[in-house]
């Protein structure tokens, strides 16, 4: 019997496959516990339709991070903090990943996810810094960020 499964069970098959189970297997368990339907036509069309659509939306979700990672790396594209600072250079703690998200919001009005902005170390010095934003896993942008004493 040919069944869709609905999600994945070990050893057996993984969400959104086709496969042939055997039919008191199919019947007493996946069937009945929900982890799989009946390979009826009009049930393949159904999930061939989710499959396009999945696949558009993630095209669209590309297309968007790229244009994004465009408007991101223009040169005249610099995310300014302000922040108190020693006078050799030195600012008092250091700049998070929230404090570029925010800065980046308020002076462009874009969201951005702070767990998407990859700092590798704290930011402890004044100066400029290019840092990488993962905004899908295919598109990563280097974000300008200046950081001035105040």
């Amino acid at each position: 019997m040919k069944v869709i499964f609905l999600q994945d069970v070990k050893g057996q098959g993984q969400r959104g496959e086709i496969k042939e189970v055997s039919d008191g297997y199919a019947q007493n368990f996946l069937i009945k516990n929900k982890k799989a339907k009946l390979a009826t036509s009009a049930n393949v069309a159904e999930l061939e339709g989710k499959k396009k659509a999945k696949k558009k939306l993630e095209a669209e979700e590309l297309e968007e991070a790229k244009k994004l990672k465009e408007f991101i790396e223009k040169e005249d594209t610099v995310v300014k903090l302000a922040t108190r600072a020693g006078e050799n250079g030195q600012i008092f703690g250091s700049i998070t990943t929230k404090q570029i998200v925010q800065g980046f919001q308020k002076q462009y009005n874009i969201k951005l996810d702070k767990r998407k902005v990859e700092l590798d170390e704290p930011i402890r010095g004044l100066g400029e810094r290019q840092i990488p934003v993962k905004l899908h896993p295919q598109v990563t942008a280097k974000l300008t960020i200046d950081i001035a004493g105040k």
